[in-house]
């Protein structure tokens, strides 16, 4: 297989680097222009244009990029774990790390693309999540009056409303990845301090895990 020219190896580095920058300038203003993103990307306007001709373009690249690096970190935080409740827990802590980076998304919501856009493109996740909680409401860890499907919108409701509480600062985003996993685990009808202990100890482990 012959190497890639020059030119694309360059070009591919040039868009993710607009791409990262372009999450961090509309994460600091959500009305952040191409010309702006240009700059804090170190390129000129065209550069950027080549890539992504309009602003809906760009938001819509972030998108993409967004929904498949939640589908990973869900896919890795729930490998190997069989029960319910520490899957739910390690899965949501894993994609509150990479919600955490996009939360942006909310607020561009009603100019480029809708909660329920993102809700659909996410459907594999959401399929995986809802039969972890049937198969916690089956056996007993989960209790919930609602039918299974109707609760799996509860709970990511949960999920977007605190990305949205840490866009308007009335949550630390330091603090807000095990307090959404708690949170989601007692409206799952998991008691309060089990889920703590819970959450707490799979968050430990996975801190432990990072720093080695």
């Amino acid at each position: 297989m012959s190497p890639r020219p020059a030119s694309s190896v360059r070009a591919d580095a040039n868009r993710r680097r607009i791409l990262d920058v372009a999450v961090a300038e509309l994460l600091r203003d959500p009305d952040a222009s191409m010309d702006q993103i240009a700059r804090a990307a170190g390129v000129v306007r065209r550069t950027v244009y080549g890539h992504f001709p309009s602003r809906d373009a760009l938001v819509e690249a972030i998108v993409e990029r967004a929904i498949a690096a939640v589908e990973t970190a869900h896919a890795a935080g729930r490998a190997g774990v069989d029960d319910p409740a520490e899957a739910v827990a390690s899965s949501l802590l894993a994609v509150w790390e990479v919600a955490d980076r996009y939360r942006l998304l909310l607020s561009l919501g009603e100019r480029s693309v809708t909660m329920g856009a993102i809700r659909e493109r996410l459907g594999r996740v959401h399929e995986e999540g809802l039969e972890t909680f049937q198969r916690g409401l089956d056996d007993g860890t989960f209790v919930s009056p609602l039918p299974t499907r109707a609760l799996g919108y509860v709970l990511e409701g949960i999920l977007f409303a605190v990305m949205e509480a840490v866009n308007d600062g009335v949550v630390a985003a330091e603090k807000a990845g095990r307090s959404t996993a708690i949170t989601f685990l007692t409206a799952a009808g998991l008691p309060a301090s089990q889920a703590t202990e819970l959450v707490t100890r799979v968050a430990d482990r996975r801190a432990a895990t990072t720093d080695a």
